[in-house]
């Protein structure tokens, strides 16, 4: 082999090659060409391994599993293959899984803008003030109109007033059986 040729073959520069054969670590053929599986041997023997570059191991941070979770729930909603659980994500999942992410967050903005999207807590606030008014006015309804009915019925107005009470407030205990849960 060249001196070029043993260089690509052994992944070192023409000049470390050079600087090997002048040192005696290759073993040469009469005509000045390289010998590479004898070479090869010699410069492993006779290389000092403190000396040697070695190509860097790449430093990768390992991604918690409620990353990899968020992006297979990710890919799902959005009717893509997801890897099985454990099963390892590609990078290629994981970055369309954080383009699905930013469309969805640009889609949640534009909505917010346009005034289709409501503050959760503000609406909850407004629901709340919302049944508290209507159960305020169905509490005060007996007083107002129990002394109506009890002359359209013909009895008396104490007695009225304390039964429609009493079927309001039993009305009341059903309707606020069912929890709205947001």
């Amino acid at each position: 082999m060249s001196e070029r040729q043993y260089a690509a073959h052994v992944g070192l520069s023409r000049g470390a090659i050079q600087k090997a054969k002048t040192a005696g670590r290759l073993v040469l053929h009469e005509d000045g060409s390289i010998d590479a599986a004898a070479s090869d041997k010699r410069r492993l023997e006779t290389t000092d391994p403190s000396k040697t570059r070695k190509a860097p191991a790449p430093k990768l941070k390992p991604v918690p599993e409620a990353a990899v979770a968020a992006v297979g729930d990710t890919l799902r909603e959005q009717g893509l293959s997801a890897p099985a659980v454990g099963g390892g994500t590609t990078f290629l999942q994981a970055k369309t899984a954080n383009e699905v992410l930013k469309a969805q967050e640009r889609r949640i903005r534009l909505q917010k803008l346009k005034g289709e999207l409501v503050d959760r807590a503000r609406a909850e606030t407004l629901m709340f003030w919302l049944a508290r008014d209507e159960r305020d006015a169905w509490v005060t309804w007996p007083a107002r109109v129990a002394a109506l009915m009890a002359a359209e019925l013909g009895t008396e107005t104490a007695a009225m007033q304390k039964v429609l009470e009493a079927h309001v407030r039993a009305h009341l205990e059903e309707l606020a059986q069912p929890r709205i849960a947001l």
